[in-house]
């Protein structure tokens, strides 16, 4: 069964809107708030369990040592910092997760220029840059076993290696742009979109209450 998701471009509206507060509220419960409503939503649209909690493991070092900080180093109210900024680390990997988690990126990037006027030679730029990402990851690969065969070894934090990535990289980009040009697309040109997503007005609405609910608590009400 098919299940009605908030559209992409609302959820980026969403996740910048309340993002953006995040970094300037001190409000413990109203981060766990986020982190209960944006887990809920997760679960809504069946989301891999064994995703998430990898997703958060990986978190954990960084919400550790920001709480770890505050306790030792930290004055005045050391506690309340401390679950302050531990919380927040999980309330932005969530709310970031309600968008990268529940939409293909070619459908966040095609909701944006839809109904946000992205640049389309933008949008279409960075779907290029994705579609070659296993391309790159084949040719790091083909650069180390090269590498091997004349008895270097190239590790991850070697310059060089990156060095030989970025020059097949450029190739690929003047590839791809005369590849573009020659099927017709040219830059600032109007362009017939195929795509169709829709947008109910009342995902508007929900983002804008989502946002003024949150700042109303966050600033106003101001609970611990």
């Amino acid at each position: 069964m098919n299940r009605k998701r908030i559209n992409p471009a609302v959820l980026v509206i969403i996740m910048l809107g309340i993002g953006l507060q995040i970094t300037f509220a001190h409000s413990i419960f109203t981060n766990i708030g986020v982190i209960i409503i944006t887990c809920l939503y997760l679960s809504y649209c069946k989301t891999s369990s064994k995703l998430l909690i990898l997703t958060s493991l990986y978190a954990f070092p960084l919400a550790l040592g920001s709480w770890w900080s505050f306790i030792a180093f930290g004055t005045g109210d050391v506690w309340h910092i401390a679950w302050i900024y531990a919380s927040r680390v999980y309330a932005y990997l969530y709310l970031g997760a309600i968008v990268t988690l529940t939409v293909p990126i070619k459908d966040i990037l095609l909701s944006l220029a839809l109904h946000l006027n992205l640049s389309s030679t933008f949008v279409y730029g960075l779907l290029a840059s994705f579609n070659l990402l296993g391309r790159i990851k084949s040719q790091y690969k083909t650069i180390r076993y090269s590498a091997m065969m004349r008895g270097t070894t190239y590790h991850f934090w070697n310059p060089n290696l990156y060095l030989r990535i970025i020059i097949v990289a450029l190739n690929w980009s003047q590839d791809l742009a005369e590849a573009m040009t020659s099927q017709g697309f040219t830059e600032g040109a109007q362009r017939t979109l195929t795509y169709k997503d829709n947008l109910p007005k009342w995902q508007w609405g929900l983002a804008a209450l989502l946002i003024l609910l949150y700042f109303i608590f966050s600033f106003l009400v101001r609970p611990w």
